[in-house]
């Protein structure tokens, strides 16, 4: 087994092919297969097709890595597809600070999904609750029947709960069939447990079946993150460790008192989150479901993670839902997927939580850092400028020229960009001119 890496110095500096050369001899996987399973996107239309309704193409999104993820003593490189400019770049760097305090530590839960089934005009509620209750094995062995395949796994059903709900004129009640889905996201798997066992949860409560869905809010699947930063690597030019540390509580604690900034805080650990679970094909939106589900599950919404001070160390801790899979799904299909799944070196569900979860945290760090120092707005707007000046028409070369002048100016705007650019290429033009006029001087 070759031992795996995330440092990676240099990485931004060279080329695209060069970096796959790079990321094939730290992981072990076959830089031929990587090309393959990436061009265009790994998907092509008519593939797409068989996906999804209407299909008339495929949309790229831009593939990076994150560098220098260390969890639990393991080194990850870990694949994001994202749009935003400067979300990669500083996922990379804020783990790196965390790499110097030892790394990040996670805690998975067993992964317990929720299957829902709604039970409506009740007469009885308490003792249709009892009786539902008093059936738990013969429910939870009906469930188990529907999903012959999770069994031969490992899964299964767990256990049983329910719930009342509403007022006495209108009162329904909701049984939770808890399922082991092991290295699944489980929707499908949940929602047939929740048809399979309807009618007999009717029986018992003398109801009709409402709904028979799983829930997104799956709490009892949660992953918990910690890291510890010395104050040292934190410091900026302008401010010391121990300065920014206390701004990063400062961030923290705004985003504990104030519903408007937490959720631009947990934004900022979706950005990290979410990129990881579209490289790897799961679904992201069932993920920020249960995680702002979470975040609000004491009837005020609050922030995802929180940053405290221990002597000179900024401590970090995040926790939420998270369900991610490993198997299934689009993951037998979609070559892209199954790249990330190998480049990030995961051998579980689990484990692809807790490196999901980590660079949620790492790039809550980079945003709430650049807050408390530089602000927000110097690293990323620089970024943004590539993206500008493609769109105002510069290529090759020309793109970090354009970028560099529109920043330093600080008139990050396609007119700015465009303004440059002709600038530029007169430029270019003239000195081509020139060296013309040169050479036929020095041929007569």
């Amino acid at each position: 087994m070759m031992k795996r890496t995330s440092q990676l110095p240099g990485f931004y500096k060279v080329t695209v092919a060069e970096r796959r050369t790079l990321v094939s001899e730290a992981t072990g996987v076959d830089q031929a297969h990587m090309a393959r399973a990436l061009e265009n996107g790994g998907l092509d239309a008519d593939t797409a097709d068989k996906f999804v309704e209407n299909v008339i193409g495929t949309y790229g999104l831009p593939y990076g890595v994150t560098l220098n993820v260390r969890v639990n003593g393991q080194d990850h490189v870990v694949p994001m597809v994202v749009e935003e400019p400067s979300v990669v770049a500083a996922a990379s760097n804020a783990a790196k600070m965390v790499r110097a305090g030892g790394g990040f530590t996670a805690e998975i839960d067993a992964p317990l999904m929720i299957s829902q089934v709604q039970l409506i005009e009740v007469r009885d509620p308490e003792s249709a609750r009892i009786a539902i209750l008093a059936a738990k094995d013969e429910i939870l062995a009906l469930a188990d029947r529907a999903v012959p395949g999770l069994l031969a796994r490992g899964g299964g059903a767990r256990d049983l709960e329910v719930r009342t709900l509403g007022e006495p004129s209108d009162a329904m009640i909701v049984a939770h069939v808890i399922v082991d889905c092991r290295d699944a996201m489980g929707a499908n798997l949940i929602n047939t447990i929740a048809e399979a066992v309807a009618d007999r949860l009717a029986e018992l409560a003398h109801a009709k079946v409402g709904l028979r869905i799983l829930s997104n809010l799956c709490d009892k699947r949660c992953v918990r993150v910690r890291c510890r930063v010395p104050a040292e690597v934190l410091a900026t030019e302008q401010m010391d460790g121990d300065a920014v540390i206390d701004g990063i509580v400062n961030a923290s604690r705004f985003a504990e008192l104030d519903p408007y900034r937490a959720a631009t805080h947990n934004k900022g650990i979706m950005n990290g989150i979410d990129a990881v679970v579209i490289a790897t094909g799961n679904d992201w939106r069932a993920v920020e479901a249960g995680a702002h589900a979470y975040a609000a599950k004491s009837g005020r919404y609050s922030p995802l993670s929180i940053w405290r001070r221990e002597g000179n160390v900024l401590v970090g801790v995040l926790e939420l839902p998270l369900a991610l899979g490993t198997v299934g799904g689009t993951l037998r299909v979609h070559p892209s997927a199954r790249l990330s799944l190998d480049v990030m070196g995961v051998a579980s569900a689990s484990d692809l939580a807790a490196v999901a979860a980590a660079v949620g945290l790492a790039s809550n760090l980079a945003a709430v850092r650049a807050l408390a120092t530089d602000g927000i707005q110097r690293g990323h707007m620089a970024l943004h400028a590539r993206s500008v000046a493609l769109a105002a028409g510069a290529e090759g070369g020309e793109v970090e020229k354009i970028a560099a002048l529109i920043v330093e100016a600080r008139d990050i705007t396609v007119e700015a960009a465009k303004r440059a650019l002709g600038v530029v290429r007169e430029h270019h033009t003239r000195t081509t001119e020139r060296r013309d006029d040169s050479s036929v001087a020095e041929a007569e």
